[in-house]
């Protein structure tokens, strides 16, 4: 035990650990974030997380995440175990409304820790993910294999040896024979995903539901077992999509990395690139001005209102109406419009900056900003008559795909699919960012935990936003659109053409980016699926040493085999259609 894990008062986390496990070799970590981390044997994990989730009072109920770092390049470790590999475990207690984070060290090639997918659900196929990219085994694992990357892949993309780039690989080609393997590769084996060709008196029915299909909302396969209609078992089959995100953040520069994230939650624009800048800012000790911080709640709840028309209108035409698709597409524009006339862009603008935003608003802009809360809550209205009121719509989907809050929080589901349950939670008051505390909103919750709450929810969070953009229209601070701070990129150009000096420092930063200090952060925001975070480690260097991307959408689809099954199949397409999902947030 560490002397300054010993010092720690009995109230706190680590003081309790400290009591429940007296005299273990239990070394804490510093972190930028202030989360409590704490590193623990390999020996000692099951206890240790048995403890933190069911007897600590509260507990840490929810698996937050679960990831890996290669820690074999690493220079500044600053006391740390010893360590070829880590497993990084990130718990969330609502109660407390705290964290804590978990770490193992791990040595050798072939790497080995206890599985947690007997304690948490979800710990499955965070675990696969940590097999497939890293190399390490988890122990009593049901099913432990590649999940993000082909059957036949050769080695674990995310540690230091394997290539970053294109470039550092052999040309790829495809002949007819690996063309044959490719194939095999992907061919259902129903025994080995728990499914049944055969019953006792029947035979079953073994379904592909994509990775090419239009109701599963982009490249991802459902493998189902049916009798008749009926669906007995159900297998979700991503990596489609995988692109490789994490790993390029540890060849991008701090700042250019920045439109990568755009691309995760692709409907959710420059909301990608505020966890991911917070963290930067939280490690380099930047204070963003209050202007940055309003412009950037106010472009963020503008991606939130075009992210969830997108899945108001899909939704409904999932369950069997087409015409308020076209209606909510022409007012999403709309509201892209105005993103356009202050960005430049419209749905990957990539505008935020490390230490605010890229420019400061453009002339005209409140009265667009005007027109648009004008305009859209009548809209809303009426899509209700449209979509909510309907009897079809209602009978497809009220009482379908239910799970109440200690069921979301077992899966790691978070954002409106677990206020769904009645569950009021949101991230912007619980934990507030970027000046959310200055704002007046409330969290729409929903009753039963459906289908049905789920959309109700999300048009409900519409309306909130339009709130929360107003009040960023009324009282707008006034003062700089970023910090005056060595390290935002690209600086503010008030003297790049006075001095030598200022354009030397304004080219550095642009050129080879910031030097960020040594250390870890994890920074979350409550984006448009539900809580995204980046969990950042800078070894002090101008490029990210691990980059470490927890989407909510990843965790929601492990949840379909468990709230489908008995259902009929038109009842997944309703289930995959209220999740409110795209592939790259799960992918990568």
């Amino acid at each position: 035990m560490s002397p300054a894990l010993k010092e720690r008062r009995a109230d706190g986390i680590l003081g309790e650990l400290h009591t429940r496990f007296p005299g273990e070799s239990f070394v804490e970590q510093k972190t930028a974030d202030g989360i409590p981390t704490v590193w623990v044997p390999a020996g000692k994990l099951l206890a240790v997380m048995k403890y933190l989730k069911l007897d600590a009072k509260p507990g840490y109920r929810m698996l937050y995440d679960l990831t890996a770092v290669d820690e074999r390049l690493r220079q500044n470790r600053n006391g740390l175990p010893k360590a070829d590999f880590s497993v990084v475990y990130h718990l969330m207690s609502f109660e407390r409304n705290s964290d804590i984070r978990v770490k193992v060290a791990l040595e050798g090639e072939s790497p080995s820790v206890p599985s947690l997918s007997g304690l948490w659900l979800n710990a499955n196929w965070y675990e696969r993910e940590a097999w497939d990219l890293f190399g390490i085994k988890f122990d009593g694992h049901p099913h432990l294999v590649r999940i993000m990357m082909p059957r036949t892949w050769q080695g674990h993309p995310l540690r230091k040896d394997h290539p970053a780039r294109a470039t550092e690989m052999e040309r790829f080609t495809m002949d007819e024979a690996k063309m044959y393997r490719e194939q095999e590769a992907l061919r259902i084996k129903p025994e080995e995903w728990g499914m049944q060709v055969q019953g006792e008196d029947n035979d079953f029915m073994v379904l592909n539901l994509g990775p090419n299909h239009p109701s599963v909302h982009g490249v991802f396969r459902v493998m189902l077992q049916l009798d008749g209609e009926e669906i007995v078992q159900a297998a979700p089959d991503i990596g489609y999509h995988h692109r490789g995100a994490e790993k390029m953040g540890e060849r991008q520069s701090w700042h250019t990395y920045i439109p990568y994230t755009d691309r995760i939650d692709y409907l959710g624009g420059v909301m990608n690139n505020l966890p991911y800048l917070m963290a930067v800012e939280k490690m380099a000790g930047i204070q963003v001005p209050p202007r940055a911080q309003t412009i950037r709640v106010m472009l963020s709840e503008f991606f939130r209102i075009t992210s969830h028309l997108l899945f108001y209108g899909t939704f409904v035409q999932d369950v069997g109406s087409m015409s308020p698709v076209f209606y909510m597409f022409v007012d999403r524009q709309k509201a892209y419009d105005v993103i356009e006339a202050i960005t430049g862009f419209r749905m990957h603008p990539a505008w935020f900056r490390i230490g605010g935003v890229a420019a400061d608003l453009p002339k005209g802009w409140d009265r667009l900003v005007r027109e648009f809360l004008d305009f859209m809550p009548k809209r809303l209205l009426d899509y209700e008559k449209m979509a909510l009121r309907n009897t079809i719509l209602k009978k497809r989907c009220i009482g379908i795909g239910r799970y109440n809050a200690e069921e979301a929080i077992e899966w790691g589901v978070t954002g409106p699919n677990l206020r769904a349950t009645g569950y009021e939670w949101d991230y912007r008051k619980a934990r507030p960012y970027s000046g959310y505390e200055n704002f007046e909103f409330d969290i729409p919750t929903g009753k039963n935990g459906d289908v049905y709450d789920r959309c109700l929810v999300r048009v409900e969070e519409i309306r909130q936003s339009l709130r929360i953009i107003e009040q960023c229209l009324n009282n707008m601070p006034e003062g700089d659109y970023k910090a005056r701070h060595p390290l935002t990129t690209p600086p503010i150009k008030d003297n790049t053409m006075q001095d030598i000096e200022t354009l030397i420092h304004h080219f550095l930063n642009v050129s080879w980016g910031p030097v960020i200090p040594a250390g870890e952060c994890s920074m979350t925001v409550e984006a448009t699926k539900g809580l995204n975070s980046y969990y950042l480690t800078s070894d002090g260097g101008t490029m990210s040493y691990r980059t470490r991307i927890r989407t909510p959408s990843f965790a929601h689809l492990q949840q379909i085999p468990y709230i489908s099954r008995g259902l009929m199949v038109p009842d997944l397409i309703a289930i995959i259609a209220s999740i409110d999902f795209v592939m790259a947030d799960v992918d990568r």
